[in-house]
């Protein structure tokens, strides 16, 4: 779970804001509790309050020194911390709360069953995240820098991408003060 981001557009650490009497962090992790074995967040800057956040969760943490390196530099820490026998990474954006109870066991479906090392959501047309990387795909997400995070590893061989069509609207993230009141009302 990638949680290194310095929250520019937010103006303050978006993952440490109260939804509904939780850090969205903690209901990001809580949404994947029991989903996937194992849960390693990627922190930064907010290292310690993300650890508080998240005490009492069966989850890894590891910490991006250079999180102003932008998301690939997160996404390398975070393969870099997987268990060597790991088969496949779930990259999920730590400001995405309320992703669908349906997409995680789709991905995963889908990379068992079709054997493609890469699984993508596409909601309503429009590729989205979490994605499923396996681990014949982890050296070239391990080299990832800058702010592209893993899409370039998914563009790279179009033919080794699963792609899942979900009939539902792209899970909101939380970058401004606007995504932030959206959701609030939801």
């Amino acid at each position: 779970m990638l949680a290194g981001g310095l929250s520019r557009r937010m103006g303050r650490p978006k993952l440490l804001l109260d939804l509904r009497g939780r850090p969205v962090i903690r209901r990001t992790v809580e949404a994947l509790v029991g989903r996937v074995e194992d849960i390693v967040v990627v922190t930064g800057t907010e290292d310690a309050a993300l650890r508080e956040a998240l005490a009492g969760l069966e989850v890894r943490l590891v910490n991006n020194p250079r999180p102003q390196n932008g998301q690939g530099s997160s996404i390398a820490v975070g393969v870099g911390a997987l268990k060597p026998w790991t088969r496949a990474a779930l990259i999920v954006l730590g400001d995405q709360p309320r992703l669908p109870e349906s997409v995680v066991p789709a991905l995963v479906e889908t990379f068992t069953r079709t054997g493609k090392p890469i699984v993508v959501p596409v909601y309503r047309g429009v590729q989205g995240n979490p994605v499923l990387f396996g681990n014949e795909v982890f050296a070239e997400l391990a080299a990832l820098a800058g702010d592209a995070g893993g899409k370039a590893v998914v563009e790279a061989k179009p033919e080794r991408v699963a792609r899942i069509q979900f009939d539902l609207p792209m899970p909101a993230d939380l970058d401004t003060p606007e995504d932030y009141a959206r959701l609030h009302v939801k």
